[in-house]
């Protein structure tokens, strides 16, 4: 399985720090956040790495390489100045991912979920790893009972962790440009075509310098 890195964000919140740096290169711990993903990657024996570029785009092949030193090949899907949205860079990238199921992550979250217990084959078009709802968006994003989503309210109203396996599927049939992901998700759930789990363990999602700092807090005192 390849495995794509959402990277292209313009970082708004996090300026002053992401007017020079791109957010997934910002350190927390003594490493950029991108590395803990590509960390984990390799360790769940995925070789293949996209990572999807905009902002500041030229300082993630200087950062990052080929991949080899992590022990992977990555390759980079440039989307131009603009960002194309988590749909519309999906989208993009689709070339470089080939048309098997894929695993996508935000780069910019820290957790220690192990990619390796993600499905292969989704019974569906996608599995989401889902979050309890952190302080900063209480409303959750999707009803998840089981295993399986629903619009109908039932069991946990729960965050999507930004974590999950796709099939080329999902965004294929759409047109090229700026998309996102969340309203393909929502049909695939009338469709009764997603499914997902709920992750109780350690996850981050960094949005502002402050969080950044507790985070940088957090890993160092953890290492």
């Amino acid at each position: 399985m390849k495995a794509l890195l959402f990277a292209a964000g313009r970082g708004e919140r996090m300026r002053p720090l992401t007017d020079t740096t791109p957010k997934p290169l910002l350190r927390a711990g003594g490493r950029m956040l991108i590395e803990y993903h590509l960390d984990k990657l390799a360790a769940a024996g995925i070789r293949d790495v996209v990572v999807n570029t905009a902002w500041l785009a030229e300082q993630f092949p200087a950062a990052l390489g080929d991949g080899s030193r992590y022990g992977l090949r990555i390759r980079y899907s440039h989307e131009g100045p603009a960002p194309l949205e988590t749909g519309g860079g999906m989208l993009h990238a689709l070339p470089l991912l080939g048309t098997a199921p894929f695993l996508a992550i935000s780069a910019d979250i820290v957790t220690d979920f192990d990619y390796a217990r993600l499905p292969t084959e989704p019974d569906g078009l996608a599995h989401l790893v889902m979050v309890p709802n952190p302080d900063f968006h209480p409303g959750g994003d999707f009803w998840l009972e089981g295993r399986r989503f629903n619009d109908a309210g039932l069991g946990e109203h729960l965050t999507f962790g930004n974590i999950g396996v796709y099939r080329p599927e999902l965004v294929a049939g759409e047109a090229p440009g700026i998309f996102k992901l969340a309203p393909l998700l929502a049909r695939a759930i009338r469709a009764g075509r997603l499914r997902g789990e709920r992750y109780d363990g350690y996850w981050r999602n960094l949005g502002t310098p402050a969080q950044l700092t507790a985070l940088d807090r957090a890993l160092s005192t953890r290492s």
